[in-house]
């Protein structure tokens, strides 16, 4: 009984000590892909996360000034468009009767 109780515990310690060096090998492994990934990442030139939120904000940003403006010159295209108009009939009116407007 005492070899196989000897038997028993080498195995045991074996099998320990292998699922030591296995887990060791593992984690040598992950930090290796981990530090080859990075190496990989960087070399790409990728921006990160937080940077590219900023400038969407300021890209969001400027496409709302931008459509601001293209309202207000639309506006002032039409207000300059009826001042014209306005002016072009009231040439035309004076015209009729023979006087000039001397206003512009």
């Amino acid at each position: 009984m005492q070899t196989r109780s000897r038997l028993l515990d080498d195995m045991a310690r074996l099998a320990n000590g292998t699922a030591g060096v296995a887990s060791g090998l593992r984690e040598e492994i992950e930090a290796l892909l981990q530090q080859r990934l990075e190496r990989i990442l960087s070399d790409m030139e990728l921006v990160r996360r937080s940077d590219f939120e900023i400038v969407e904000k300021v890209a969001i940003r400027a496409r709302e000034e931008q459509e601001l403006l293209e309202r207000r010159v639309a506006a002032l295209e039409k207000a300059l468009a009826a001042r014209k108009r306005k002016q072009s009939s009231a040439k035309t009116a004076a015209g009729r009767t023979g006087k000039t407007s001397d206003k512009s």
